[in-house]
């Protein structure tokens, strides 16, 4: 494995159990919302399918089946032994699709609902321009409460997503400590998970904004010798397809 940059951080939700050895965090392939709302543009979008039935594209099986060559490249040290993946379908299907590629006996699955894509509430089946149309006084509170703790109608902020990835790493410390994990999920877990794992203050939260976009099945790698995180690389996508 490439390493793209090391950075080092102190690891507070450590304290009290064995970290995993390494972590793989993964966002989903690209999905059939994802290609809507991009060709929608500005224009107003009501996506009828709910969020947690929305599958992949063809683009994004063509990038799950690239993550699997990619793991397949990977040594015997490095390789993940352990998939914890969100419930949602596009999540799911990836890793079906690279762990077929991959072409490895199937590894352990656990599907964590803490795992989920950060809930949009009454926002769920409208693209930005349709929801600024039906709750036009939405985007002052936004600006106003700052993009990290505003919670849409119904709905949870990045906060909110922190909160439920601490007490999902801290199950880690019990039942994957010591060994290599490779998290399957979604653009806002993956930032929640460099905010939690670098052990900053909520305070800083704001700060992991500056990260955004995570990428359709991009790789993030945290390693650990004992007390410390390494961040390997984040949000790479030099594995796939051009």
């Amino acid at each position: 494995m490439t390493v793209l940059t090391v950075i080092r951080f102190v690891a507070s939700w450590q304290d009290g159990g064995v970290s995993p050895s390494v972590i793989i965090a993964v966002r989903h392939g690209e999905s059939e919302a994802n290609l809507a709302y991009r060709l929608a543009g500005d224009t107003p979008l009501v996506y009828e399918r709910g969020d947690d039935e929305v599958t992949l594209t063809d683009q994004g099986r063509a990038q799950a089946s690239a993550l699997g060559r990619l793991l397949a490249t990977l040594p015997d040290g490095e390789a993940p032994e352990l998939v914890w993946c969100s419930p949602y379908l596009r999540a799911m299907d990836t890793w079906r699709i690279a762990q077929d590629t991959w072409g490895i006996r199937p590894l352990p699955v656990t599907v964590d609902a803490r795992l989920r894509d950060q809930e949009t509430g009454e926002f769920a089946r409208y693209n930005p321009a349709a929801a600024e149309e039906r709750f036009p006084g939405e985007r002052a509170r936004r600006e106003a409460e700052g993009a990290w703790a505003y919670r849409p109608p119904g709905g949870e902020s990045l906060a909110d997503v922190v909160d439920r990835l601490r007490d999902l790493l801290a199950d880690l410390r019990l039942r994957a400590g010591g060994r290599r994990v490779v998290i399957v999920a979604h653009d806002s877990v993956v930032l929640g998970l460099r905010h939690v794992i670098a052990g900053d203050p909520d305070a800083r939260l704001a700060a992991v904004l500056e990260f955004a976009p995570v990428l359709n099945a991009s790789v993030s790698v945290w390693r650990t010798g004992g007390e410390r995180f390494e961040l390997v690389r984040f949000n790479d996508v030099a594995h796939l397809p051009s």
